[in-house]
């Protein structure tokens, strides 16, 4: 199976205020993905306009559209994910398969939902709704989580299934979180993934964790364990990746350390 009709994207990173330097000069970055919530459209930073005018590829990642809430979808955030994606000419932007607000409370966090087909209704009207205002597709990505809520009537990969039947969105398979919810929440990862449409797969991220308290914490500070990577080399057993993309957030290692992540994960591919 191959997603040939999506764009070719390689290896990639994802672009922080942090490391901008680094991604600049960083060999064979093919890609990078910027949080759309950071980005001001009409102010793009000169190193997101650098990697641009060196024909790189710029995906915006939104965190906060709240696509899984019970509450009417903010548009305004849509419209900013839109107007994000139009001023950095993006081929598609994405977010994630999750609710962030509910009672007037922001959580900060993606908070995963109930696999109900309530909750998969409300999901499927809120994607179709800014899917209406987006100018580029839209690529949703599966959640780590700590908890499993009670009374599930499908597996994630059933309900993502559906999710992408139903709305015809992209996949944005992020394998450290299916590695995360293996081992906090028993999901079974070859189910997972026999189960997805992966003809649908926009992209993949790939990042690391830690262990505490037995629980699994997908905290983007840390390098990605081995276990990650073979869960990479599982989805490539079964679908060409059109793209895959390094996650970091905090704790940011050295140049050498970040080149060594991403040459692994082109190992992977190869």
């Amino acid at each position: 199976m191959r997603a040939t009709s999506f764009p070719r994207l390689g290896v990639g990173i994802g672009w922080r205020p942090e490391i901008d330097l680094t991604v600049e000069r960083l060999p064979d970055v093919d890609f990078v993905e910027v949080v759309a919530e950071n980005i001001a459209p009409g102010d793009v930073p000169e190193s997101l306009r650098l990697l641009r005018d060196r024909g790189v590829p710029v995906l915006p990642h939104g965190v906060s559209l709240s696509l899984g809430g019970a509450e009417p979808l903010d548009m305004a955030r849509v419209e900013h994910l839109a107007a994000v994606a139009e001023a950095l000419d993006a081929p598609m932007v994405s977010d994630h398969v999750c609710f962030v607000r509910a009672g007037g409370l922001d959580a900060g966090h993606l908070m995963p939902l109930p696999r109900t087909r309530d909750a998969l209704d409300v999901l499927v009207a809120n994607v179709q709704q800014a899917q209406q205002t987006l100018p580029v597709p839209l690529a949703l990505e599966n959640v780590a989580a700590l908890i499993d809520w009670p009374g599930a009537e499908m597996t994630e990969g059933q309900f993502l299934a559906e999710l992408v039947e139903r709305t015809d969105c992209r996949l944005l398979v992020d394998v450290a979180n299916l590695y995360a919810n293996a081992r906090n929440i028993g999901t079974d990862p070859a189910e997972f993934l026999a189960t997805l449409p992966l003809e649908r797969l926009a992209y993949v991220h790939v990042a690391g964790g830690v262990e505490r308290d037995g629980l699994y914490h997908d905290t983007h500070a840390h390098a990605m364990p081995d276990a990650v990577l073979g869960l990479l080399g599982d989805l490539c057993a079964r679908v060409d990746p059109p793209g895959v993309l390094l996650e970091r957030d905090d704790d940011y290692p050295p140049d050498a350390e970040l080149a060594a992540e991403l040459a692994a994960i082109r190992a992977v591919l190869a």
